[in-house]
């Protein structure tokens, strides 16, 4: 491989090649461009469908529609609030915006509503919250509408609301479409922002570092290039139906995309320019760069893919739908690192390096290049005292993760402004908290249930803990199969299935009542016997919120672990075949972890006791992960590749200063953009990305100037002539 990787580069970094390689990409994008949409048009905000479909709430969903063919359906909350209190013209207003989700006049998306208007006034009191202030009125959406229709619909329901209410009375829409109407207008925007925001980040920081301004823009033109590729290429995926694409992940690809080729921009830009230094002609030396880069890059961009491709094994569909996307768009980076790249520098030539133009002979070196031998130096005189320092460091951190408690309500990362989150706290404050999203019990049984036995399964559950009331009245039930009064509403038309509903104590997206539902749901058989049902032909469901969450905390617990172990072991085989080693590709992931662990502890203590931010979201931990220990490692191959083509020629100990005296600059600057790049996300208005931002910035960092610079090589000359087992290498440098 190694043999034909070379010859690939060498030709494409040829005078023919390059112009071929350039006039390939560029048909490429006018290609995509005639045939494919922008992926933004069919970006999709996976809202209630993100569990499968074996799925115990999903399961138990459709068993209730199954026996209640009535329910289903899209619920948004028109949350009414006075901060005095509802008076009878503002509930008058309420009775107009019933009038009005009747009229023809309302979107044809609505399933249901209630008539409020038609209810007599001590009925439309009931609505109201007990201090008055508050007033929900419930409409069910059609199931199945486009993002785009139920933003509409909200809309629409919010402009008419705001033209009824008076000025003291607010209207704020929440619940599940309330909350996908909302999530459309946080992205709206937010990845031209974000784009924009990146290029002139990465701008500056390369006019900065570089002081060059082709060398600065080299890297974006490389950039925009591959974006209009990876764009094109993921919405044609997306428009033929191959794999949906995430709006969150839109945002998160374009961070990885400019991070990504910018580091590998920077690693051909510097060999390019130490070949310059000794060959006059650029497309020689070009080609003697990427002879010795191209297995850098190569498994640099390889750990990212198989990170990436590691999150097909998930059940949970938000880590399903960043598989494709992430692994086409990491195929397509890595491709360009080894083509486009080498091809625009070659073709600037040493104009690209102005006003700093290397001649041939220039023996001259980089400022940075003293201090990164320094720190060589420093390694390799105390390389165990380092190693045991920033181990135990880095070991102390990681300690705190066990402090992090896990937020499994979405809306909680939404910004404070955002209407479906004003009315759902309103709800939280004014109404008992299980109200928000109350279970659904659902039995179903082989023949007929009688009624006492659905009196004795409503006096089981009473007796929960954490269960506040069960809500439906068995009382009216006239006859054991309910057909008068509301009996309907419990007992289905056959009379072998019937249903309950309670609330909980705590909110209902908590983790006191997730884990309350689960140990409930653990109790089915021993509910269903002491309350009459056969535990054998007879099964219980519960439907809601509550258990979506229970089934999304056990398929997140578990594809954790699962990704987590398969990236663990992809990246080490990788590892080994990059360093032809079985002792190197365990120190070195096993200081990526290390810092990943340290990073999300550090990450947990601000959060918490810097920026009151309590709990956090628990996709983070494993997305985290699967960045951070995939580009984090980025930087100890970029080292240890160095450190093994110098230990041809000189004494492990001169290798390693070597190695981390030529990489230190390069690295050090890949690093901070990587980081800045990946904290723009925190500019983002979704406190999810905010988060995911600032872990994998820190960890970045901490893989730069801790891991790459001090620990790695320190732990390499600790081993010793072992560092590369089961090669052994010898103190004069052959080997």
């Amino acid at each position: 491989m190694s043999r034909w990787m070379q010859s690939f580069v060498s030709v494409v970094s040829s005078k023919k090649g390059a112009i071929i390689t350039l006039s390939i990409w560029l048909l490429v994008v006018f290609l995509l461009s005639g045939i494919a949409p922008a992926a933004k048009e069919h970006a999709i905000n996976v809202n209630g469908a993100d569990l499968p479909e074996q799925a115990l709430s999903v399961v138990a969903k459709k068993e209730l529609e199954r026996y209640f063919p009535e329910g289903g359906g899209n619920p948004a909350l028109l949350v009414f609030h006075n901060k005095q209190q509802l008076q009878m013209e503002d509930i008058a207003q309420v009775g107009q915006m019933s009038a009005y989700l009747h009229s023809d006049e309302a979107p044809n998306t609505i399933k249901e509503r209630v008539p409020f208007h038609q209810f007599p006034p001590h009925v439309q009191q009931a609505f109201l919250s007990n201090d008055k202030t508050t007033l929900v009125l419930p409409v069910v959406l059609n199931d199945g509408l486009e993002m785009k229709e139920i933003n509409e619909t909200i809309t629409a329901f919010q402009e008419k609301g705001d033209s009824l209410l008076n000025n003291s009375t607010e209207l704020k829409i929440t619940g599940p479409a309330g909350i996908a109407s909302d999530t459309i207008a946080i992205f709206e925007n937010a990845d031209l922002v974000l784009l924009l925001s990146t290029i002139g980040l990465i701008l500056v920081l390369l006019m900065i570092i570089y002081r060059s301004p082709l060398l600065a823009m080299i890297p974006l033109l490389a950039c925009g290039i591959v974006y209009q590729v990876n764009d094109r290429l993921l919405g044609f995926a997306a428009k033929n139906g191959w794999f949906e694409i995430e709006s969150q992940s839109l945002s998160i690809v374009s961070i990885l995309l400019f991070a990504a080729l910018t580091d590998y921009s920077l690693l051909v830009f510097a060999r390019f320019r130490e070949e310059l230094k000794q060959e006059k002609d650029k497309y020689h030396a070009m080609q003697s760069a990427m002879k010795r880069v191209w297995e850098p890059i190569f498994f640099s961009g390889g750990t990212v893919l198989v990170a990436m491709l590691a999150l097909f094994i998930a059940d949970y569909k938000p880590y399903q739908n960043f598989a494709p996307v992430f692994s086409l768009a990491m195929a397509v980076i890595l491709t360009a690192g080894l083509t486009l790249v080498p091809t625009l520098f070659v073709l600037f030539g040493r104009r690209a390096f102005w006003p700093f133009i290397p001649r041939v002979g220039d023996v001259s070196q980089e400022k940075t290049d003293f201090f990164w031998k320094k720190v060589g130096q420093f390694v390799v005189n105390r390389p165990g005292t380092i190693s045991i320092v920033v181990i135990a460091i880095f070991a102390l951190c990681s300690l705190n993760m066990t402090q992090i408690t896990y937020s499994f309500n979405l809306i909680k990362s939404f910004p404070e402004e955002m209407n479906s989150r004003i009315g759902y706290e309103w709800l939280e404050k004014h109404y008992k908290k299980g109200e928000l999203a109350p279970t659904t019990v659902l039995v179903t049984s082989s023949k007929k249930i009688e009624v006492e036995n659905l009196e004795r399964l409503k006096a089981e559950l009473e007796k929960k803990e954490g269960v506040e009331e069960v809500t439906t009245d068995v009382s009216v039930l006239k006859n054991p199969r309910g057909q008068t009064g509301e009996g309907n509403e419990i007992i289905s038309k056959h009379g072998n299935a019937a249903r309950l509903q309670f609330i909980f104590k705590d909110n209902p997206y908590d983790q006191q009542a997730i884990d309350q539902l689960q140990t409930m749901r653990s109790q089915t058989k021993q509910l269903l016997q002491e309350s009459g049902f056969s535990a054998d032909t007879d099964q219980l469901h519960f439907v809601g919120e509550t258990a979506k969450q229970v089934d999304t905390q056990e398929l997140n617990n578990r594809d954790t672990r699962n990704v987590i172990l398969l990236v663990t072991l992809l990246i080490l085989l990788l590892l080994g075949l990059q360093t032809r080693s079985i002792l190197a590709p365990l120190y070195m992931m096993f200081t990526i972890i290390l810092s990943y662990g340290a990073a999300m502890g550090i990450s947990t203590f601000v959060f918490q006791h810097l920026m009151d931010l309590p709990t956090m979201s628990y996709r983070i931990p494993l997305y985290t992960f699967v960045f951070l220990v995939a580009l984090g490692v980025d930087y100890s191959i970029m080292l240890v590749s160095r450190i093994r083509e110098g230990i041809k020629n000189h004494s492990l100990t001169d290798a390693v200063v070597k190695g981390v005296a030529m990489t230190g600059g390069v690295i050090s600057s890949a690093g901070v953009i990587l980081a800045a790049t990946f904290g723009v996300l925190m500019t983002q208005p979704l406190l999810e990305l905010f988060m995911f931002g600032f872990a994998v910035s820190l960890g970045i960092l901490l893989d730069t100037f801790l891991v790459r610079a001090l620990l790695v090589p320190s732990l390499i000359k600790l081993f010793g002539k072992y560092s590369f087992w089961p090669r052994v290498v010898k103190t004069n440098g052959q080997s």
